[in-house]
């Protein structure tokens, strides 16, 4: 216990120092510096920081979690990210870039009016404290309750211990976002997926390991031999029609998946804030498409481990108690002990990096969207940044109370945020895409869409109906055929608002205003990138399919 204590306090104090010393003497007191990181973010440290802010434990249990309970179809989530990386690199960055804006509602303000601009920060903010941060914070909570005991070891139940443990991420997490701003949250994540992608990629051979070793008394290559011959339904990707979360249906893979991807890497603020500070076009695009090449990956130490779990259990007996507790379960049973530490030092970082970089973007769009806009328009660099501090402080406090209260939440963690989450943020996808697709729409179009898809998106989450109504299955129609029907529906609302403004009204078209923020040259090489990363989509789907090493585990597909 002692050496696994040294070795974690060591790395996470390495990742201290580290940004310390790269963030040491930077510009902290101008809202460019603090909040963009004096626009001066090369590639790596982009695609750094994209990777971490997505990756939390809220991935690597509720991930693993839902290919524990219904097989590789799950991986969805990570491989459709390449593709939205692509977009993000190809067209959103140019425009965002082009616009030298701070955060996506102060480009829905350009292009509509300030109080759209009032309304989806307000939205933004409460969405991130009410879900997003508290199930980052609980969700790695329950890692280390689970991997270390803590409630045995501080004599306490496992509610007080992830309480004890919500605040003790939400501390060290807000003294990088609020002290150190957006470089040392960047650096830090650049840091911390080192870590992640050595420690991550880890767990499943040393899973495979076990397997083998426990099923015949080989090793990795007999675990893989195992999992293929008696589990290999579990490693087909291509799930019915009617599946009902967390499967991933094969029809929305690329339809209301991709279009929740393009919310997440295209116009979530706390993903595309590192894009915003990028030092020019060129690292951006870099950044971007590496970040794109890293997700793909990522279904090793993902969705990988959770299968792997499912027949390893099977063998030796173990039960849980839900899926998000497979993860954890598995990796105290594979991972040596020596490497408990760097393990958890890897978790913790990929833990705080989710936090501090949301804490970083909602303290951002409330400083710069409503108070520099709304309650002191006079208020100087100096001033925003002090506030910036104060606001932090108060939005860690919320969150940190809000955090534990998930361990009341039945669901997989996983499912429970992606559902929800879309609630506010595929308005925000309309608002922005249609902002650019339709160039006459009237000012009152984000709201309308707004209001329109918390309408009928709310109330499909609240009627949960089931296929059944369609002659299939008693299963509960997933979130993701909400998504697929009513993205193209407002998209299509928005063209019909946009021909009537143009035809009747006479609107002028609105003209993005190029600011010369940083230069916009491209990188050369980006559309050979991106067609060799869609190409890497494609050969990881076939693996995981029935042309692959996966078996059909369905009666049939419709």
């Amino acid at each position: 216990m002692a050496f696994t204590l040294i070795t974690f306090v060591a790395f996470t104090v390495l990742v201290a120092v580290i940004s310390y010393v790269k963030t040491k003497g930077d510009d902290q007191g101008s809202a460019e510096g603090y909040f963009l990181a004096g626009r001066g973010l090369p590639g790596i440290v982009i695609a750094g920081s994209l990777l971490l802010t997505n990756l939390s434990a809220e991935q690597l249990v509720g991930s693993n979690g839902q290919t524990f309970a219904v097989g590789m179809s799950a991986m969805a989530f990570e491989i459709v990210a390449a593709p939205c990386c692509i977009v993000l690199a190809l067209w959103a960055a140019p425009r965002y870039l082009k616009s030298g804006i701070t955060t996506i509602p102060q480009l829905i303000g350009l292009r509509y009016d300030r109080s759209t601009k009032l309304w989806f920060s307000i939205l933004y903010i409460v969405l991130a404290l009410a879900v997003q941060m508290p199930v980052v914070l609980y969700s790695g909570s329950l890692v280390f309750e689970n991997i270390f005991g803590f409630s045995s070891l501080l004599g306490v139940t496992k509610f007080q211990a992830i309480v004890i443990l919500c605040i003790a991420i939400s501390v060290i997490g807000s003294i990088y976002a609020i002290f150190g701003g957006l470089k040392a949250v960047a650096v830090s994540d650049t840091v911390n997926g080192v870590g992640l992608l050595i420690g991550g990629l880890a767990i499943p051979f040393f899973a495979l390991h076990t397997l083998g070793n426990t099923a015949n008394g080989g090793g990795i290559i007999d675990g893989m031999r195992y999992l293929m011959e008696n589990h290999s339904d579990l490693l087909n990707s291509i799930a019915p029609v009617q599946s009902s979360a967390p499967s991933v249906p094969w029809p929305t893979v690329f339809t209301g998946l991709l279009f929740l991807g393009f919310q997440s890497w295209c116009t979530n603020q706390a993903y595309v804030q590192r894009v915003f500070a990028a030092k020019n076009l060129k690292e951006a695009q870099k950044g971007a498409l590496l970040c794109a090449t890293l997700k793909i990956i990522g279904f090793m130490y993902l969705s990988l481990p959770g299968v792997i779990a499912f027949a390893l259990f099977k063998l030796n007996g173990t039960t849980v108690g839900g899926m998000d507790d497979a993860y954890p379960i598995m990796v105290t049973q594979v991972l040596p002990k020596p490497l408990m530490g760097f393990f958890a030092a890897v978790m913790f970082g990929a833990i705080l990096s989710s936090f501090n970089s949301f804490l970083n973007s909602i303290n951002t769009m409330f400083i710069m969207d409503i108070y520099k806009d709304f309650i002191k328009p006079e208020a100087s660099d100096l001033e925003m940044v002090k506030q910036g501090k104060k606001t932090g402080i108060i939005f860690a406090i919320i969150t940190t109370c809000v955090g534990p209260m998930v361990y009341f939440f039945p669901g997989g963690l996983r499912t429970f945020l992606d559902s929800l989450v879309m609630l506010v943020a595929l308005p925000v996808l309309s608002a922005v895409f249609g902002g650019f697709f339709f160039k006459y729409l009237p000012k009152y179009a984000a709201k309308f869409i707004m209001i329109f898809h918390i309408v009928f998106y709310g109330g499909f989450l609240l009627i949960s109906p089931s296929y059944s109504l369609f002659g299939g299955n008693e299963g509960t129609i997933h979130y993701l055929y909400a998504v697929l029907v009513l993205w193209p529906i407002e998209l299509l609302i928005m063209y019909l608002m946009n021909r009537n403004n143009k035809i009747k009204h006479g609107a002028d078209a609105w003209v993005q205003e190029d600011v010369g923020a940083v230069d916009l040259t491209p990188w050369k090489y980006r559309k050979i990138a991106a067609i060799l990363i869609l190409l890497f989509v494609a050969a990881v789907y076939i693996t995981f399919s029935p042309l692959g090493i996966g078996t059909w585990g369905y009666p049939d597909l419709f």
